[in-house]
């Protein structure tokens, strides 16, 4: 190769590459000249400088670094300038090279001092090795090096520059570690509310228990303030408190996720607002604000917003209500912003009592009876049962709509209806008024998510069997004195345990990043999923003792979901806050469609959803009907929630809400029908209640289990589990437990018992008449033909 030419190609390399390939050119045109010196000597200059990227930080969980795709190069418009200015390379050579450098114990020790671990280090050399050994030519300066090494002109660490190079490509967290651990560092929580941190704060904590009236004297205190903010953990709670407000001559305004309120006709702002806590407002400064349910800042999901009103209300008076478990942690968090807290305790006003007796047959119901199940399929068995008695029961469960929620309620509460029980799950703990003389727990075990996202079922906590003991005997009610027991004898004991012991207290808050957080992350790992920028967020994630960051499964699930479809981040994060029932098909399929169709920036109109939704609906004949119904009530919910989030694209809000409520009243004649609908879905075999009542039954195993494991089971239990028992008293056991759920009545026990004598007898004389025969044809039976 001429020298002219070698100029040429040398003037062709990018300037930033010329000095630093100086010295393998050079070393490349003296190839035939013999090695070049002081190859060697390139590793430990490596390694110094590895000392100061390997940090004092925590290591990171390196399985959420998701490679990302190299593609090899193909041919070059200017020819293979590497191969002109030396010589093309050997494939078989430079696979051996290659094979050498990933053996050799000081290049996977040098790169576990720049992070890569033995799994990335694996990763990043078969990427490595396949972008070598597939491109049809490979840039200047790698192509001198491999030609040096092959012709032992350098040594093999000489590579490393080049694997590092090609590693932070495929995993470019490597390359920013040291921001990614300042953009989540979320150890001083409280300077990210410089306005809060402005003003000096008044921390009033309301604590007691269910009915003590603490709630009430934090509201007078927000009703007799210029201005004020009410946020409560559910819409109801913020309903009520809008409606308690402007009844009192006070205006005030609704804000909920979705959908907002303004008393004034010209839509302007009033000084008080009546929120769902996530909503609250930071930046508006308000004389009183009232945080209700402050204990569920230890929620694993939603914590996060408790902290955030908390340390970031602007507010001269912030009046939290919750339970005493969370003084001394609400006490810590203040200290650290220089604010006092004062405790003011109040005792509950009417008494509540826990019976010596279970209730064991829902004969022995009274007006007044509340029946709480922790699922919708015990639901369905008890109300059904309670209906074959002949008598009315109102139903309130989790995912009715308020609207529905509200009318069971008003139905229940009425002196003049004749409906005197109700059925419901713990979703009576909160945010509504009832009327209720005696809790009945139906099980104990309770379904719940841990922090891990994991699904358990485990007996109730403390409190909540407090918060939903203590509907019964509400001073507003009509009953002065509350009545708590179980359904089956064998939870009293346990319930009783419960409800004695100590409240645990909260030991750490939620946090949760924030959108200019996980922006901040995109802009360093451009082509990562917003799901794995979440991972990697949390595990980066720097929190001091007090706090903890929230589950985001659900973000996550709503992420991946939706990742095909083509959204800017700030755009995908919104939808991915949405909140949604993951376990509604339904609703999912549905935040995928807008999200398409927001892509597409095609508006969702009303004309188009009502299409979508296949409006109109008629009414449930069947439970599963129903069910479909409250599924298509959360879509319009969905609707609105994002319609508060991007006018321009779902811009029939108000349409949509006057749907929504023509659907609430379908639903509501739905749910006072209740009953007739599971008879019919029994009939057609679309609600077995039988295996619900096995499934009841697996739960009091699990309690009696538990009880055990824990040494807390009775003594006499204990012999009892010790016994072997026969088959005569599996039968007996049994039917007393149907007896004592309801499933059966004396006489129906034994009409059973004479059927089913009979029918023993008939079989035993075919026996005996046929037992012949049979002897012959045995054989026959096997063969496919005669079956």
């Amino acid at each position: 190769m001429s020298l002219p030419r070698c100029a040429l190609l040398w003037a062709r390399l990018p300037a930033g590459r010329q000095a630093g390939h100086r010295a393998a050119v050079c070393s490349a045109l003296r190839a035939h000249t013999g090695p070049f010196p002081g190859a060697l000597g390139r590793v430990p200059a490596i390694a110094c400088a590895s000392s100061s990227a390997s940090g004092g930080s925590k290591a990171p969980n390196t399985s959420l670094f998701v490679p990302l795709t190299v593609k090899p190069q193909g041919p070059s418009a200017d020819g293979d300038v590497g191969a002109e200015l030396t010589r093309p390379l050997d494939k078989n050579e430079v696979k051996k090279v290659l094979d050498k450098f990933y053996k050799r114990k000081e290049i996977q020790k040098l790169s576990a001092d720049y992070g890569l671990d033995a799994r990335l280090f694996h990763q990043a050399f078969i990427s490595f090795r396949n972008y070598i050994m597939q491109s049809h030519s490979l840039d200047v300066d790698i192509h001198i090096i491999l030609n040096d090494i092959c012709f032992s002109a350098a040594h093999v660490d000489d590579l490393f520059p080049f694997f590092l190079r090609h590693a932070k490509q495929i995993f470019p967290v490597l390359e920013c570690k040291d921001d990614l651990r300042k953009i989540s560092d979320l150890r001083i929580p409280p300077n990210w509310y410089p306005e809060a941190r402005a003003i000096h704060r008044k921390i009033i904590f309301h604590s007691g228990p269910t009915n003590s009236g603490k709630t009430y004297h934090a509201i007078q205190k927000y009703l007799s303030a210029k201005s004020g903010v009410y946020c409560g953990p559910l819409k109801l709670l913020a309903h009520e408190i809008f409606e308690k407000s402007n009844a009192a001559g006070v205006p005030c305004d609704l804000v909920t996720g979705e959908e907002r309120v303004s008393v004034d006709p010209d839509g302007k702002q009033a000084a008080h607002v009546a929120c769902t806590v996530e909503m609250c407002s930071v930046t508006t400064p308000y004389e009183v604000a009232v945080i209700d349910e402050i204990q569920m800042i230890k929620d694993p999901a939603r914590g996060w917003a408790w902290t955030r009103a908390l340390l970031g209300l602007c507010a001269e008076e912030i009046h939290l209500c919750g339970e005493s478990a969370a003084i001394d942690m609400v006490t810590e968090l203040m200290y650290t912003t220089g604010e006092d807290v004062e405790v003011r305790t109040y005792k509950r006003l009417t008494p509540i009592s826990v019976l010596d007796h279970a209730l064991e047959s829902l004969d022995n119901l009274r007006p007044g009876d509340c029946i709480v199940c922790f699922s919708k399929n015990d639901i369905y068995s008890v109300s059904r049962q309670i209906e074959i008695r002949g008598l009315e029961s109102a139903v309130i469960y989790g995912s009715l709509p308020p609207g529905t929620k509200l009318a069971q309620a008003k139905k229940f509460n009425d002196p003049d209806d004749p409906c005197k029980i109700l059925v419901a799950t713990d979703a009576i703990g909160m945010g509504l008024n009832l009327s209720i003389r005696r809790i009945i727990f139906y099980s104990l075990m309770k379904p719940s998510i841990n922090e891990k996202g994991e699904k358990e079922i485990e007996p109730i906590t403390t409190s909540q069997a407090l918060q939903i003991a203590g509907r019964a005997g509400r001073f507003s009610s009509k009953f002065k004195e509350g009545e708590v027991t179980t359904m089956n004898r064998e939870d009293l004991s346990l319930l009783k345990e419960i409800l004695n012991r100590p409240v645990d207290p909260i030991k750490a808050a939620g946090l949760h990043p924030t959108a200019e957080q996980i922006e901040m992350f995109a802009y360093h790992l451009p082509d990562t999923t917003l799901s794995n920028l979440i991972d990697i967020f949390v595990d980066f994630s720097q929190v001091d003792g007090q706090y903890f960051v929230c589950n985001m499964d659900d973000f996550k699930f709503s992420a991946e979901l939706i990742q095909h479809i083509p959204l800017s981040l700030r755009v995908r994060y919104v939808f991915c806050t949405a909140p949604i029932n993951k376990k509604q098909p339904f609703v999912c399929s549905s935040l995928l469609q807008f999200a398409r169709q927001y892509s597409r920036n095609e508006p969702l109109t009303f004309s188009w959803l009502r299409r979508y939704i296949k409006w109109p609906l008629l009414p449930p004949k069947n439970i599963k009907d129903l069910m479909d119904l409250e599924a298509v009530h959360d879509v319009l919910d969905l609707y609105l929630w994002l319609s508060y989030r991007f006018l321009d694209m779902f811009p029939d809000a108000s349409l949509v809400r006057e749907l929504q409520k023509e659907l609430d009243g379908i639903i509501q004649d739905g749910v006072h029908n209740i009953t007739k609908l599971i008879k019919i879905s029994e009939t057609h075999k679309l609600l077995n209640l039988q295996n619900l009542s096995a499934e009841s039954q697996s739960r009091l195993s699990a309690v009696a289990k538990s009880q055990s494991r824990r040494n807390r089971g009775t003594k006499a239990l204990g012999s009892k589990a010790a016994e072997p028992l026969g088959p005569d008293a599996e039968e007996k056991s049994l039917a007393s437990r149907l007896v004592q759920q309801g499933l059966l009545t004396a006489d129906m026990l034994k009409q059973l018992e004479r059927e089913w004598m009979t029918q023993k007898t008939e079989q035993g004389k075919g026996r005996l008449e046929t037992g012949t025969s049979l002897k012959g044809t045995r054989r026959k039976k096997k063969e496919p033909d005669s079956d």
